[in-house]
């Protein structure tokens, strides 16, 4: 008699930016139910999930290139509006459904949801959560995010907040599920390479100034300038006309074009963990990268030039071990982390880091198991408990205050033709041409 083959999982994933598609994906390949749900696989079988992923079409809707650089691969992907979204998923039957959104974007595709799944006896379980370090907004966030059956955190300390600030308010806290930054891994840092390189990762919106991202770039030129041995790069997210999950008004590839760097010191795109593979060490103002970082045990700084500030990020730092100015790195000072501190932030460079997702599977199985399927989704967020909010949260995505589409809303029963493509692409590119050379320009005037 043969071996049967398992089922392999459905799993959707909707993103609105190139980081929450990496989040996402990554996060739906970790949380997929395993084949313990049913008999064991046959040798050489495919036992992965079916992934399929749903871009939202929006100012910040990942180009190819970028796509391209995340190297995440999925069975099937495109571009959707909100509207679009909602009636693929009222025709299709998925076990997972991971929602990487912003705030806004969550609380609307929940109440959507909702009112597309209310006729059906079964739907599929859905999750979100954060695609890194939480620290600002933290309530309206997560009160955007309530409703979904799992809110991911990446962290012992995020889990702990995360569940204070629901049962602050009254709210059902029982969602929030423990897990890690679902993009750690790589090979440990074993030593010096040759040569030494010295990577600054950049922020699209951290620092949000000129003054401040011209300082932080002239601090890199000269550290290359004082340490000509060494390989200085500056790893950059997107390049000009390209939006991440944040805006990026000043890149800095214009910045750098008013200098006159040295040989040694280099752009460079691509994915983060291949250039973590050949860092010796790891600067940057508050980015995740020093996450994924301190999980290889490679040196890592977190900049205080700058100060140590809510806005900037590095707050969440403090205790780390981890705080520096670039005085003290061009004088050889090399941080030691706080293994605590890097104990509870889900860092997992003790080794733990393959059963970080262990409790979200577990739960997530346990879910689809539910007799009688699983209940409606309810938000914390309602037309009564938020009458001022959330209508206009709706309204961004099309949406009705009970979840259905307004009139006019944009959506389509087939893809788009090559006309309404090429408008589509002038409009971003107007947008974004907007935004990163017209609104400056105003900002400026409006100073004089």
């Amino acid at each position: 008699m043969p071996v049967s083959t398992p089922k392999r999982p459905r799993i959707a994933v909707l993103a609105d930016s190139d980081t929450r598609w990496k989040w996402g994906a990554l996060t739906a390949d970790r949380i997929a139910p395993g084949p313990s749900m049913e008999a064991a696989p046959r040798e050489g079988a495919q036992v992965g999930p079916l992934l399929d992923g749903f871009l939202l079409r929006g100012r910040a809707t990942p180009t190819p290139r970028q796509l391209e650089e995340v190297g995440v691969r999925a069975d099937s992907l495109r571009e959707v509006t909100a509207v679009e979204f909602l009636r693929a998923m009222a025709d299709e039957s998925y076990d997972v459904l991971v929602l990487s959104l912003v705030g806004g974007g969550v609380q609307a595709m929940l109440h959507g949801l909702a009112r597309v799944w209310e006729n059906r006896t079964s739907r599929p379980v859905v999750v979100t959560g954060y695609v890194g370090v939480v620290y600002e907004k933290l309530a309206d966030g997560l009160l955007l995010r309530h409703g979904a059956d799992l809110v991911l955190a990446n962290s012992r300390q995020d889990a702990d907040r995360f569940r204070a600030v629901y049962e602050g308010v009254g709210a059902d806290a029982s969602s929030v599920t423990e897990v890690a930054l679902p993009f750690l891994g790589g090979a440990a840092y074993e030593g010096e390479h040759d040569p030494c390189t010295v990577v600054f990762a950049a922020q699209p919106s951290v620092p949000d100034n000129r003054k401040d991202r011209t300082y932080l770039l002239n601090r890199l030129v000269q550290h290359a300038r004082r340490h000509p041995e060494r390989q200085v790069l500056l790893k950059l997210r997107s390049k000009p006309g390209e939006h991440t999950t944040h805006i990026e008004e000043l890149p800095y590839q214009k910045l750098v074009q008013r200098l006159d760097p040295p040989a040694n010191f280099r752009l460079v795109y691509g994915n983060m963990g291949e250039v973590l593979d050949r860092t010796d060490l790891l600067v940057t103002v508050s980015s995740t990268a020093a996450l994924e970082s301190l999980h290889r045990r490679i040196p890592t700084v977190v900049l205080s030039d700058l100060g140590i500030r809510e806005s900037l990020g590095n707050h969440h730092f403090v205790g780390s071990g981890c705080l520096a100015s670039w005085d003290q790195l061009d004088a050889g000072h090399r941080p030691t982390p706080d293994e605590e501190w890097v104990s509870r932030q889900g860092v997992a460079a003790d080794g733990s880091y393959a059963s970080a997702f262990d409790a979200a599977r577990e739960r997530i199985a346990k879910l689809l198991d539910r007799p009688g399927g699983l209940p409606p989704l309810t938000p914390y967020y309602t037309p009564v408990t938020a009458p001022g909010y959330l209508p206009g949260i709706l309204a961004r995505h099309h949406l009705g205050p009970d979840g259905t589409p307004l009139p006019g809303a944009p959506a389509a029963d087939k893809e788009p033709g090559p006309v309404r493509q090429v408008v589509r692409r002038a409009a971003r590119g107007a947008y974004r041409h907007g935004v990163q050379r017209v609104a400056p320009v105003i900002r400026r005037m409006g100073e004089l």
